[in-house]
């Protein structure tokens, strides 16, 4: 089976604007197509409690013809219109959905983050974690997040082996960035963070790509938009992760980054499972 992963930053903008961002964002959309996955997880869709609206579901069913999907917005007491998560499968695939409460801080549960699809052999659960924030206002509440979150994987492996994936927010060495030196104690690499993921992965966990490519260099996933040569200098962040149980590991045939051209932000990753 094959698994794309992507944090879209506005499903809404990606199919319906028409700024130079968004043709952007739909000829990633239009590769994404192209590698014919089974399961694509999209985060940060920033839809409303509601969710798609019709005309949402018209481009979804003229992009995506072949896919069922199911989708969790941002809701009350959260900011509207904020995080947000959705995973689109193949129509031939008929998985249990649950959208998970880890009992992580108020509001963080009610902000979109979470999407679980149970398949026969495997359960294949996406998440957008919480960003520290400016200056960490919320470092403390993700370290509690990160604990949440690996109580809530340990749980589902317990039961059938894991695929777990979507944006971290965190480069967990500092390979995984470009100037760690520059960096460290900023949101997304501070020693409480990278922690948090590597007690994560101690739980029972491999980060894949990292498994295949163990010394590759310069192997990144996000760009900052605000600085115009973060991509063409390379510049980045690997923050974007699929990781899988333990004893799927030897089951994994691919784990790499998608080419997103010149757009800025997230790339989209690829995950390649023998069935």
């Amino acid at each position: 089976m094959r698994f794309i992963s992507w944090n879209i930053d506005s499903l809404n903008a990606a199919l319906t604007s028409d700024s130079a961002r968004a043709q952007l964002s739909r000829k990633v959309l239009e590769t994404i197509k192209g590698y014919d996955p089974d399961v694509i997880a999209i985060q940060e869709t920033k839809l409303s409690p509601k969710g798609p609206t019709k005309k949402h579901e018209q481009y979804l069913l003229e992009w995506f013809p072949e896919y069922d999907y199911v989708w969790t917005s941002s809701r009350e007491p959260a900011r509207k219109g904020y995080a947000g998560n959705m995973t689109l499968y193949k129509k031939s695939y008929k998985p249990e959905v649950t959208y998970p409460a880890i009992g992580a801080p108020t509001p963080m549960d009610e902000e979109g983050r979470l999407i679980c699809l149970e398949f026969e052999d495997f359960y294949f659960t996406q998440v957008y974690t919480p960003n520290a924030g400016n200056e960490l206002k919320r470092l403390a509440d993700r370290q509690v997040w990160d604990e949440k979150y690996r109580k809530y994987l340990q749980k589902l492996d317990c039961q059938k082996p894991v695929i777990a994936t979507g944006d971290f927010n965190v480069a967990h060495r500092p390979i995984d960035l470009a100037h760690p030196e520059n960096n460290h104690q900023s949101a997304g690499f501070t020693d409480e963070e990278r922690q948090g993921f590597s007690n994560l992965l101690e739980a029972g966990f491999t980060d894949t790509f990292r498994a295949l490519h163990p010394d590759l260099e310069g192997a990144y996933t996000w760009w900052a938009q605000r600085v115009k040569t973060s991509k063409i200098n390379n510049s980045g962040w690997r923050i974007d992760y699929f990781l899988v149980s333990d004893r799927l590991l030897d089951k994994v045939v691919q784990s790499e980054m998608v080419d997103s051209g010149s757009r800025q932000d997230h790339a989209p990753i690829v995950l390649d499972i023998q069935d």
